[in-house]
């Protein structure tokens, strides 16, 4: 964290991709395969009650992940390896059989997204009746329609409010549509074919997506487009709080004055002023979302069944865009309930 990071920052997200709660995701995946596997018949019974044990008390060695993580490019294989140390012998090679690393590490990333979701599913929903609130206080009050920036023709404060709902409301309902497809089981083995498991590897899917409450769903290792349409999903809220932003900026001017907002940010130089912080830090977190979600986009491009470069750059850039958009919903919470009056003075 840097001295510059809590007006950007949102901690409840940020912890979501941790490393206690991703290697708590990658034993829920594999005691979630090891189970399936054994009621396939692909493994023995014994072997995944062993591996659930063994899941449950696994205390990693941090410093030996990381240095797997520099030689690998990730951090699976040094996780299987001290998995396979901590179980009894005879069960040792039943652990993470017939996956891959990417089937491990992508459906620990959906289970974190799926915790990103219930918190914005709360805080657009709060957002939502803040505003409703708003309306109600200050909605009748007159004040001058802008386009351009200049004076155009009168409306009412319940005008603009609704100018602020509108998108936070399809936003709202565009993202459940979106999870079932977002939050599914990721299962494809080495290549993506479900390879080695008898010709089971569909009936073993759709029992660790049913353990997992996960959609089932073919493997989609190089299918990155739930992936960019959700990073387009966050940059849509994150514009949409932006938007609320921007406009609360300009209407708190000096001059204009239809927005009073209580806290504002003094001046190192100028002790008269008082400038709309919250407000401006929301149209940045929507520029730095706009920004990430494009990098999302370039992500798309994988090379053949698995990529090691842009698989990487999905790693920096969606924790991210998480963050930067879950923040945003934190500061616009702020902002709106800092309103002491909208509308014309």
């Amino acid at each position: 964290m840097t001295v510059l990071s809590p007006l950007f920052d949102d901690p409840e997200t940020r912890v979501l991709f941790e490393p206690e709660p991703t290697l708590g995701h990658f034993g829920a995946f594999e005691a979630a395969l090891a189970q399936a596997q054994a009621e396939e018949g692909i493994i023995s019974p014994a072997a995944a009650q062993a591996i659930a044990q063994a899941v449950a008390r696994f205390q990693p060695d941090e410093a030996a992940l990381q240095d797997g993580l520099l030689r690998d490019g990730l951090p699976i294989p040094a996780y299987v390896a001290q998995m396979r140390a901590a179980l009894p012998s005879e069960h040792a090679a039943s652990f993470h059989k017939a996956t891959t690393s990417q089937d491990v590490m992508d459906t620990a990333l959906v289970l974190a997204l799926r915790n990103v979701n219930i918190l914005l599913t709360t805080r657009i929903a709060a957002i939502l009746t803040t505003l409703d609130t708003l309306e109600g206080h200050f909605g009748h009050a007159p004040l001058m329609g802008r386009t351009r920036m200049q004076a155009a023709l009168p409306v009412t404060v319940a005008h603009r409010i609704n100018e602020w709902r509108a998108p936070l409301t399809a936003v709202q309902h565009d993202l459940a549509a979106l999870r079932p497809t977002l939050e599914s089981i990721q299962f494809g083995g080495p290549v993506g074919d479900r390879r080695g498991m008898e010709g089971k590897g569909d009936a073993i899917a759709a029992r660790i997506a049913a353990s997992l409450c996960l959609t089932d769903a073919p493997c989609w290792h190089t299918d990155r487009t739930r992936i960019t349409a959700y990073g387009a999903w966050l940059a849509r809220l994150a514009g949409a709080i932006g938007k609320i932003g921007l406009d609360i900026t300009l209407m708190a001017q000096q001059g204009i004055g239809t927005a009073r907002i209580k806290g504002g940010g003094g001046s190192s130089a100028m002790p008269h002023k008082q400038n709309p912080v919250g407000a401006e830090a929301l149209v940045t977190l929507s520029h730095e979302a706009s920004m990430l979600a494009s990098g999302l986009q370039t992500a798309m491009l994988h090379e053949h069944e698995r990529s090691g470069i842009v698989w990487a750059l999905e790693w920096l850039t969606l924790p991210r865009l998480c963050i930067a958009t879950t923040a945003a919903t934190l500061g616009c919470a702020r902002l709106l309930n800092s309103v002491e009056s909208l509308g014309d003075p």
